[in-house]
């Protein structure tokens, strides 16, 4: 198919998805648990990726220069990789693969998705509408299973890139045993992301940020604010009395209720992993300040729901700090300056998404430019890039060299083809040993 005739089925998938954008938004909500208004946020900032995706002409446009030497003109073109496939985590079952798919197709090759076992049903519904988009039988693909799916596409001769998104130990070996085995990897790991509250910050404003981006989606979210960094005790001590009335009065209701702001935890063995997180920080020495582990909710009391939990004087010493936990936690450091906040995040082994909460444009401006960390903030508490851009972290974040979706999607998803031609009309008579030269 042309690049054209891609780019349409990409209108006709946009298309679609508004269309059933209701329908896929309750679906996430009863398989993930994710209140209905998180669930249709998923949905929306997945149709940024499509929209983009329905560029594609245009992006995949080549290079071509006209006589580069004597008769001799050259150019160069974007061709698909093949087959390829993703891995895509259980937190954003729609988004995460549809920051692949219409990248991957619009570039014209074959996708396998591998979705989350533990709520694979929007996959499914991706490949009804996919098909009724007009995508031919067998472009696009879903494979279900757990380890031994995940092996059998890291060995599989015929598939030529992987894009992954989740944990770091995982993202690390899909990178290192998909690379060995000859296959272009993004693999997007874990985060610890951290908001820098100065002292000039508003402090309702940037409560009301922090309680949204550390407890929206359970915290089950790769971009979650999961450690505040305040400068000054003043002002932590203002931020904490400002945030803890609103942790103990969260909303914590099954996704489907209205006026929900967070539902569970997505299984039962996770529910004891962020319980254990929440445990180790009080035997460690943080201040737990609101404890959510003794939550239960009146008509479901066998849910993995959990209150959320708020510590103060954490320190960068404590596996609370220095660890994903991956629930709905949020940690407050205490830093006497910017620079020290400035050290500490940098030090992180992480470095996926990071906020600064200011008024002062000199430290923002500084903060931007020096900080080491892939996806910046500015009184912005989720710093996700639209679509038009890429997203990807730095350090332990992302292992590979290319991001996820924008621009470096569709380096990602084709080679460069480089092509030097002269016609007969231009072939001087007699062998030249020497390396060619142009002129």
């Amino acid at each position: 198919m042309s690049a054209l005739s891609r780019a349409r089925c990409m209108f006709r998938l946009k298309n679609l998805l508004e269309e059933n954008l209701e329908t896929l938004a309750a679906m996430l909500t009863s398989e993930h648990g994710k209140v209905r208004g998180d669930a249709l946020g998923e949905v929306s900032r997945a149709l940024e990726v499509v929209e983009f995706a329905c560029g594609a002409p245009q992006l995949l446009k080549g290079e071509y220069t006209d006589t580069v030497g004597t008769g001799v003109d050259a150019y160069s073109y974007r061709q698909p990789l093949g087959v390829v496939a993703g891995i895509t985590p259980f937190n954003f079952p729609a988004m995460v693969p549809l920051w692949m798919i219409p990248m991957a197709l619009v570039c014209g090759n074959t996708f396998v998705l591998k979705p989350s076992e533990r709520d694979p049903g929007a996959a499914m519904l991706l490949a009804e509408l996919i098909e009724s988009a007009g995508v031919p039988a067998g472009v696009f693909n879903v494979v279900h299973g757990d380890r031994e799916a995940v092996d059998a596409i890291l060995a599989h001769p015929d598939i030529r890139a992987i894009s992954f998104v989740g944990s770091t130990p995982i993202a690390k070996k899909i990178y290192q045993q998909g690379s060995a085995n000859g296959k272009r990897v993004q693999a997007l790991g874990g985060a610890k992301n951290h908001m820098l509250v100065m002292p000039d910050a508003p402090l309702e404003a940037t409560a009301d940020a922090l309680m949204g981006s550390a407890f929206g989606s359970a915290g089950e979210r790769c971009m979650a604010i999961s450690v505040a960094v305040v400068v000054g005790d003043e002002t932590a001590d203002a931020l904490v009395a400002e945030l803890t009335p609103r942790v103990e009065s969260l909303s914590i209701q099954p996704g489907h209720i209205e006026g929900a702001e967070m539902g569970p935890l997505i299984t039962a063995e996770h529910h004891a992993k962020v319980t254990g997180y929440v445990n180790l920080g009080v035997e460690e020495g943080a201040e737990l300040v609101v404890d959510g582990r003794s939550f239960k909710h009146p008509d479901a009391v066998d849910g993995f729901f959990m209150g959320g939990c708020l510590f103060d004087r954490v320190k960068a010493d404590m596996r609370v700090y220095q660890e994903e936990i991956f629930g709905p936690v949020l940690c407050v450091v205490r830093v006497s300056s910017y620079d020290e906040a400035v050290d500490l995040i940098n030090a992180h082994v992480y470095g996926n998404g990071v906020s600064i909460f200011t008024r002062d444009g000199d430290a923002a401006r500084n903060f931007v430019q020096h900080i080491e960390v892939g996806m910046v903030g500015v009184n912005i508490p989720i710093p996700v890039p639209m679509a038009f851009h890429s997203f990807g972290g730095w350090k332990q974040s992302l292992f590979g060299d290319h991001h996820i979706y924008g621009p470096e999607g569709i380096r990602f998803y084709t080679r460069v083809k480089a092509v030097t031609q002269r016609w007969h009309a231009g072939i001087r008579k007699g062998a030249d040993f020497n390396f060619p030269q142009m002129g």
